[in-house]
């Protein structure tokens, strides 16, 4: 059971009817940790906002459920875990690439880069290296895709923390986390 407040259409006020309409119109639904979010339509439009600036990048949708895969695991967030297998699955990730993906890597070599790229940012708090920023450029990434890979992992700690947080009821196939190697 949730432990922050799930807004529903039933109890919305009518600025946040009005985003879930938006949200149910693009998604063909409202996913649970959004109804977290309506909890400030602030919050949420911020969050819409960087969504959709991140998602018209130069970053693949693969790649960009890659990085979500990995960092579900990473940190731990059973409910990103399971949206983002479900969604990475429409995005055309197999089951194997899901695996390596929850592993920190990938089976492509130049989204390998960025998964781990992304993992490390998280397991440093940002300070990577040299020789990891010069792993992701070595693998293809120039600046403005290093940005955007961070951007993601930005918004990724953000629903990984908001998930974890709220504890909201997992509303896709559920996916179990792996434990901490």
């Amino acid at each position: 059971m949730a432990r922050i407040n799930v807004v529903t259409h039933e109890t919305a006020n009518v600025e946040q009817k009005a985003l879930f309409d938006v949200i149910q119109s693009r998604l063909g639904i409202v996913p649970n940790f959004l109804k977290v979010f309506a909890n400030s339509p602030e919050a949420l439009k911020a969050f819409l906002g960087l969504h959709g600036i991140a998602n018209a990048g130069s970053l693949d949708a693969p790649t960009r459920e890659r990085i979500a895969l990995a960092l579900a695991q990473q940190n731990a967030c059973q409910y990103c875990l399971s949206a983002h297998t479900a969604i990475g699955r429409k995005a055309g990730l197999d089951n194997a690439e899901i695996e390596a993906n929850r592993a920190g890597s990938s089976q492509d070599a130049k989204a390998a880069a960025a998964v781990r790229f992304a993992r490390a940012l998280v397991a440093h708090s940002g300070e990577v290296t040299s020789a990891e920023l010069a792993d992701v450029r070595n693998a293809g990434y120039g600046d403005a895709e290093i940005v955007e890979i961070i951007t993601h992992v930005g918004m990724n700690i953000l629903t990984n923390i908001l998930g974890k947080a709220s504890r909201v009821d997992i509303d896709f196939p559920q996916v179990e986390l792996r434990p901490a190697a």
